[in-house]
């Protein structure tokens, strides 16, 4: 599978993120840019998602039908042509990391792939039905890992 370079102007890949991401700040999603996916792309997919969570990886922001011709997405905005869906906060959009005070960093994982038609999604698909939904339509894709603990 081809790869999309995926990096944000707030944060590097495996660095902490600023607090104005989290709920407990501004709760604002972060910039993100990436590079031009590959031809036959339909649309872009976006999803974000707490690898600690517990029980199992939670779903932080869920963005489907991105236009495939769009580099990136400014702070506390939604992708040109994106819908978002409901994260496992129980609302609908981006909801950022709030993590146990005490824990270890948690690890935000950022995946960005370029499938060739829409995912056949439920209506709260959980992280890792929409990842994989995601993987199976994939012609190239991309991921960066922001850090957060409290």
């Amino acid at each position: 599978m081809a790869g999309i370079e995926l990096r944000s102007s707030a944060f590097n890949d495996h660095d902490l993120m600023p607090e104005r991401f989290s709920r407990s700040d501004g709760n604002v999603s972060p910039p993100l840019e990436w590079s031009a996916p590959p031809e036959g792309t339909e649309e872009l997919v976006l999803l974000c998602e707490d690898a600690e969570g517990r029980p199992g990886p939670f779903l932080h922001w869920l963005v489907t039908g991105i236009d495939p011709r769009t580099t990136g997405v400014a702070e506390d905005h939604v992708p040109e042509g994106g819908q978002e869906w409901p994260n496992d906060w129980g609302s609908t959009g981006w909801d950022g990391p709030q993590p146990p005070k005490g824990d270890e960093p948690h690890r935000y994982f950022f995946h960005l792939y370029a499938v060739a038609e829409p995912l056949d999604l439920g209506p709260r698909p959980t992280a890792e039905e929409a990842r994989r939904a995601a993987e199976r339509r994939a012609l190239a894709s991309g991921t960066m890992v922001g850090l957060f603990a409290r």
